[in-house]
């Protein structure tokens, strides 16, 4: 535990992006045989962009990775670009491509978000419906996945809670519509009460263009709307920072 702005903050301080990915692995195996021996399954939840790619292309494609119990993984996004599943933007072909054409998950245990619908309320109820079927919730429950592999934005956004976005402040559902009118994608993302439910979750930050944002993050005063990954700060205590050399050189 590191003690940044009388906050206490798990960090887990890596030298290159490889040593990122091969962490974030580590971990990823470690949660899954835990939960497996636990209680049969590994729920988990991915997100997109260009840091975890590595990350992906080593489960993939390493030996360590090929002894994951993978019939035993039921694997969700955190969010997605209202895309088609083949578009370049898709989170989802970004796995697609770079591990779950090479690890033996069943197609039935992979929960992508419909982000093709051109009704974007429909997609959400969908994903809804999804998380609703496989964690067999009761009315008002949450999922509680057993981890989650975040990143975080240049603008200090976690999944796609954006500053600007209403998704931050909903409250109520498992999952948000976030709309963009100014060229960029509209997305469907879980909302911040999924994301606090999670028994762990982990925080990639790579590269010398997050460490400006990280520095802020961990340094301003308690503040979601500015900094909507601060609605992770009731559950720190499970929340672990991966943090490479450049994006970590400020703190």
């Amino acid at each position: 535990m590191e003690t940044i702005n009388n906050t206490q903050l798990n960090i887990t301080h890596v030298t290159t992006p490889e040593d990122l990915a091969v962490t974030a692995l580590d971990m990823f195996i470690s949660s899954a045989n835990k939960a497996i021996q636990a209680k049969g399954t590994f729920d988990v939840a991915i997100s997109g962009g260009h840091t975890p790619t590595r990350f992906f292309e080593l489960l993939g494609g390493t030996a360590k990775a090929g002894k994951i119990q993978w019939d035993h993984v039921q694997l969700f996004w955190v969010d997605e670009r209202c895309v088609r599943p083949d578009d370049q933007a898709s989170n989802y072909r970004l796995a697609a491509e770079t591990f779950l054409g090479k690890v033996p998950v069943p197609e039935g245990n992979v929960h992508r978000v419909p982000g093709e619908c051109s009704d974007y309320a429909q997609a959400v109820r969908e994903y809804a419906d999804t998380l609703r079927r496989v964690f067999n919730l009761a009315p008002g429950q949450v999922p509680e996945f057993d981890l989650m592999v975040l990143g975080m934005g240049p603008d200090g956004h976690v999944g796609s809670l954006f500053p600007d976005s209403y998704a931050r402040f909903d409250t109520e559902a498992l999952v948000s519509a976030v709309y963009f009118t100014d060229g960029d994608y509209s997305r469907i993302t879980l909302t911040h009460p999924v994301l606090r439910a999670a028994s762990q979750l982990v925080i990639l930050v790579s590269g010398p263009e997050k460490a400006d944002i990280l520095r802020d993050v961990m340094q301003s005063e308690l503040d979601e709307v500015k900094y909507p990954v601060h609605t992770l700060w009731p559950v720190l205590d499970k929340v672990t920072w991966v943090v490479d050399s450049e994006a970590g050189k400020y703190i």
